[in-house]
């Protein structure tokens, strides 16, 4: 799908609700490429994070603060979608994960889980997400078990309890926690 500035395009892996126009979601995620220099799209009353899946990274300003550099490597970045926020290439074009949950309803962690052998992940989140971004992995969840590739997502609504992740060799992967604010 186009982004909402018209600068690029999305493939939307999972929103919520499924039916909602992008001012009206409560939590994304999807895989984008960044193949020129320009601005992102503002998304009032969201929080953003970013993570680098490929390509040589790029340097990201927001809202007027020092230029940040974003790798495949690092941890991923989170950063208010309301805010101007401008993106500049390293070298040429980059992949990266989305991951964008309405402040006033949600919150969201994403974290980068290296996984040789067996890996546990307890949660208490509302919704996991686990993409793959490189190697070959497992997953065992209460709700079923499945295997995962590179770009593969597993996505599981109320997750609660543990999971356990494994890999003959080394594969990473993003976990997603999204969480609904109780009042």
């Amino acid at each position: 799908m186009p982004w909402k500035n018209g600068g690029g395009e999305t493939a939307e892996i999972a929103r919520s609700p499924s039916s909602a126009q992008l001012d009206a979601m409560d939590w994304r995620i999807s895989m984008a490429g960044v193949a020129v220099d320009g601005p992102f799209s503002i998304f009032p009353g969201i929080d953003r994070t970013l993570c680098i899946l490929g390509g040589d990274g790029l340097r990201l300003c927001v809202a007027g603060a020092p230029a940040v550099g974003l790798t495949s490597g690092c941890d991923p970045f989170g950063f208010p979608a309301d805010v101007p926020t401008y993106a500049s290439l390293i070298g040429g074009p980059v992949a990266d994960l989305n991951v964008m949950t309405r402040r006033q309803r949600y919150t969201h962690d994403v974290r980068r889980v290296h996984v040789a052998g067996m890996e546990r992940i307890g949660t208490e989140a509302d919704v996991v997400a686990i993409f793959c971004h490189s190697g070959h992995a497992r997953l065992e969840t209460v709700s079923g078990k499945a295997a995962i590739g590179p770009l593969d997502s597993v996505i599981d609504i109320a997750p609660a309890g543990l999971w356990t992740l494994t890999a003959d060799d080394e594969a990473v992967v993003l976990v997603v926690e999204i969480k609904a604010l109780r009042q």
